[in-house]
């Protein structure tokens, strides 16, 4: 019976025994088996061991592996399965590309396990820039993954046309002149990409920093690898090419640490030289005891006899920088001031012109 059963799996058919057809179908079932078990391994024992940890590494870790190691196992599993088999070499080398195709499909494999890892440098590169004060680099990651990314993808094509018996070297050299046409027709955006470079290197301002430039004033929203985008006062988006913003004077103004106030105060000409004298010194009493004024530098003078008024020049500087604070600040100074003239006897002055009529008999 047994040499009866042997004789049958010795038959052949298209040039393989039942015995390799066989074995053949063994080893697909083995793959499937072989993944259901890899899987289990890595959604019951390696997932819940890197929840146990405090790194964030080792979860994207194993997440950035799981799909790419299923798809290896049906690749080398099929792989060895057609090994079994005798596969025919004319018309066409079945063996030969099915390595080919094999060995493309393991570069997929491993370029899809790289593309999806680049999210653990991600994590790594955003822990370095939360130690940073500036937001501008926290723009910057995003711009890192995707050139990361797009590096990997052409590797992995590169691997896969030479695999497959094309020579990389005459492709590039035949794009040669295509690659400097292409260039002198995306001059424009490499110059923004450039321009982009030079914002995170000298980093002139950062997000949501209130800037203004020639044409433009607003706060940043976004710094992109070609253009940053600006949030006006009124609410509007303006975009604008890196590579004009690199070049353009750019004035940041949060990043002074005290805001400026400068005024003329103008007194009647009824004041006596006495008043006038009070009026500055008492001015300069409020600038001094009040709490949201800086006192590293104020000036309070009689500085001008003006047409119609005596004016007093007043500039000092605000501690806060925050728009509203600096604008109460303001508000405050201005009523004590207000108070003090009246406490005085003096008046703010107005615009006026006095007229003599002089009659001759």
């Amino acid at each position: 019976m047994w040499e009866r059963f042997a004789e049958t799996l010795d038959q052949t058919f298209w040039g393989n025994s039942l015995w390799q057809y066989l074995l053949f179908c063994l080893a697909i079932l083995a793959t499937f088996i072989v993944r259901v078990v890899v899987r289990f391994i890595v959604d019951s024992r390696l997932k819940k061991w890197a929840k146990r940890t405090k790194n964030e590494a080792d979860d994207r870790i194993v997440t950035s592996v799981r799909k790419p190691f299923l798809f290896a196992v049906y690749v080398i599993g099929f792989y060895l399965a057609l090994e079994i088999l005798t596969l025919p070499v004319e018309p066409i080398n079945v063996p030969r590309f099915l390595n080919g195709l094999f060995n493309s499909l393991l570069i997929v494999s491993v370029a899809w396990f790289l593309f999806s890892a680049v999210d653990i440098l991600v994590v790594y590169l955003r822990r370095f820039t939360d130690r940073t004060e500036t937001q501008l680099d926290d723009q910057l990651i995003p711009i890192v993954r995707k050139i990361v990314r797009a590096i990997i993808l052409a590797l992995a094509l590169i691997m896969i046309i030479q695999n497959l018996g094309y020579s990389v070297s005459s492709l590039l050299a035949g794009l040669g002149l295509g690659g400097l046409a292409f260039a002198l027709a995306a001059k424009d955006s490499l110059a923004n990409v450039f321009g982009s470079v030079t914002i995170f290197t000298d980093r002139p301002f950062q997000i949501g920093d209130w800037i203004k430039l020639p044409g433009a004033e607003g706060y940043v929203e976004d710094v992109g690898f070609r253009s940053t985008r600006i949030r006006t006062f009124e609410k509007t988006l303006v975009t604008i090419p890196n590579s004009k913003l690199a070049n353009s004077v750019v004035e940041n103004m949060d990043a002074r640490p005290i805001r400026r106030i400068k005024m003329t105060i103008g007194i009647g000409y009824d004041a006596k030289s006495k008043q006038m004298k009070e009026a500055v010194e008492a001015i300069r009493e409020i600038l001094r005891n009040h709490e949201g004024v800086s006192q590293d530098y104020w000036l309070v003078y009689f500085t001008d006899f003006n047409d119609s008024t005596l004016d007093i020049f007043i500039y000092y500087f605000s501690k806060s920088k925050v728009w509203a604070e600096y604008l109460n600040v303001r508000q405050e100074v201005n009523l004590l001031i207000m108070e003090k003239i009246e406490e005085l006897g003096l008046e703010i002055a107005f615009p006026t012109q006095t007229v003599y009529l002089k009659q001759e008999n």
